[in-house]
């Protein structure tokens, strides 16, 4: 399968839910550079590795045993469903970045190889393109769209709260507030993987988890393991960037590399060393591979795009 086609109709679905640009409005030039504004902090770039884990892991469920569906409804149904769901996930994850790299936050000026929101568009107004982001991803998982593909609407409140859950309090804004209290200080390694499902991996586990809501599928069991994978990728994906930042340079990156080392965090290098970071991220990998061979998963694309992700660093 080729994955830089998938992106390709990721992003012209990004496109078609991001509000357009409305030639007639009550304050056109303030609403036109909100706008501008989602759609630069939306488009920009991005590997777009959750609504791709989404759309993977709801074409893996189909290709298998267990995605006999309890509706009538084709296998391009239930892919577009994906589609939509694995964006909202994307809108919420691009609000995220635009805030983390706010003065306040991270105090970065590069993302995706440009300049970060807050520099292309000042502080204002990228804080409130980061919440109409946010909010617009509760908007898509609530729309009539999936409602119309066979969602049905018992999927559709599970991914809302699951999305809520991950994004607040207890998962991604939750760990940046543990990201920024860990400055200066050496976290251990549970104290560590903990910041991280939180900042990170609440996020890929849910696009995990979409995947399989798509299908209208309530199994405990097979949940239970599609959220132990996200859970590893997660992981994993926070193990390769805490090496890529001593590892790589800032135009490999399209951020600004050493950004760790100068604000003292803490990381799996840092705690680690540089090799057993590197044997740590080959464990996660190995994990989540069992995962699918476990359940008749490893010979999907979802399995190859997962050994793609683990050989990011090699």
């Amino acid at each position: 399968m080729d994955f830089d086609v998938l992106r390709l109709s990721i992003d012209r679905e990004l496109v078609r839910l991001l509000p357009a640009l409305a030639a007639e409005q009550a304050n056109p030039q303030q609403e036109t550079v909100l706008i501008d504004a989602m759609h630069y902090a939306l488009l920009t770039g991005g590997k777009r590795i959750r609504p791709l884990l989404c759309l993977l892991t709801a074409e893996a469920l189909t290709a298998a045993t267990v995605a006999e569906m309890p509706s009538i409804r084709t296998a391009a149904q239930v892919a577009e469903a994906a589609l939509v769901a694995g964006c909202a996930i994307e809108a919420m994850h691009a609000y995220s970045l635009v805030h983390d790299d706010l003065p306040a936050m991270d105090d970065d000026d590069l993302r995706r190889g440009e300049p970060t929101c807050h520099i292309r568009f000042g502080e204002a107004v990228a804080i409130l393109a980061g919440d109409a982001l946010q909010t617009l991803a509760f908007e898509i998982l609530a729309g009539g769209r999936l409602s119309a593909l066979g969602v049905s609407p018992g999927a559709q409140l599970r991914m809302l709260r699951q999305l809520a859950s991950a994004s607040g309090a207890g998962g991604m804004v939750g760990g940046q507030a543990l990201d920024l209290a860990a400055e200066g200080r050496k976290l251990d390694e549970a104290s560590l993987s903990t910041l991280h499902a939180m900042k990170t991996g609440a996020l890929i586990e849910s696009a995990v988890v979409f995947g399989l809501c798509v299908h209208n599928i309530e199994d405990t069991g097979l949940e239970l393991d599609l959220r132990r994978f996200g859970k590893l990728i997660g992981l994993a994906f926070q193990v390769q960037d805490d090496i890529l930042d001593v590892a790589s340079d800032t135009a490999s990156l399209g951020k600004t590399a050493g950004k760790d080392e100068q604000q003292d965090k803490s990381t799996y290098v840092k705690l680690m060393g540089l090799e057993g970071a590197r044997a740590h991220l080959d464990a996660l990998f190995a994990e989540a591979d069992e995962i699918l061979r476990r359940r008749a998963l490893h010979q999907t694309p979802l399995s190859a795009f997962t050994r793609q992700l683990a050989t990011r660093i090699r």
